[in-house]
């Protein structure tokens, strides 16, 4: 047989084309690659842990809660709803502490750890899946509360605030989450100020408010009810999903 041909036949051109040597720069910029869907080198975990939970305190601080918590007062009263939120609570932190140990240990986030706890990579893929519908769930009603706010405050109308809203964020985003925690640290101070601020005001106008608070019924009952805890627990338990969000971070 002869070798020669084979020996001497010219070697394979690899061509590169924009798309990947455009991925390629970006991955090589440290301010837009996070390592949000591969392993987490440790070279790159320089954060300290106070500014990693202070991003992380980000995520659990929209405006939703707030929504979600009123509704389960309306509808469940307060001796429900408050056990409930606790109850809630309890189990996504006993649930997630064991998740947040390996993920900080070994720099992996959450498509890795379902795929290495057994579900294999179509499985993780469906997980992904499922956060990523939950994140888009959250964020429609992120920006629905944040248009409202902008229609209130400019006069703008819901649909155009529904376009600024989901224009403002794509910039911050793609810097991955070292842009998101500058905006974090510089944003958490007003934020602090204005979740208290309607508190008091509402405490200087009306001393009492919050009087017969504990006593609230809604359309609920004022005592403990087993089934209207269980329902507001059904609701809480649905935000156990943000643990895949919690892991990256």
């Amino acid at each position: 047989m002869d070798q020669t041909g084979s020996e001497h036949s010219p070697k394979a051109i690899q061509r590169v084309i924009k798309v990947r040597r455009d991925y390629n720069t970006w991955v090589a910029n440290e301010t837009m690659e996070d390592y949000a869907l591969r392993f987490t080198p440790r070279s790159y975990r320089k954060w300290t842990e106070s500014r990693v939970a202070n991003t992380a305190f980000g995520a659990a601080a929209f405006l939703v809660l707030e929504a979600v918590g009123a509704t389960l007062l309306v509808n469940y009263g307060f001796v429900n709803a408050a056990l409930a939120i606790l109850a809630t609570g309890m189990i996504i932190f006993l649930v997630g502490l064991p998740i947040s140990i390996y993920a900080a240990r070994y720099g992996v986030d959450m498509d890795l750890l379902t795929r290495g706890a057994g579900f294999g990579y179509l499985g993780s893929t469906i997980t992904s899946l499922i956060y990523a519908s939950f994140t888009f769930i959250f964020f429609a009603l992120e920006a629905a509360i944040m248009a409202y706010a902008l229609e209130l405050a400019f006069g703008i109308p819901p649909a155009w605030g529904y376009l600024i809203c989901a224009l403002v964020v794509i910039p911050l985003v793609t810097h991955g989450v070292t842009v998101i925690s500058t905006l974090q640290t510089i944003s958490q101070p007003v934020w602090l100020v204005m979740l208290v601020l309607p508190f008091v005001f509402l405490l200087v106008q009306e001393p009492d408010a919050f009087a017969g608070i504990t006593g609230y019924a809604g359309k609920g009952s004022t005592d403990f009810d087993i089934h209207l805890f269980g329902a507001a627990m059904a609701v809480g338990l649905a935000l156990i999903t943000q643990m895949g969000e919690q892991a990256d971070y």
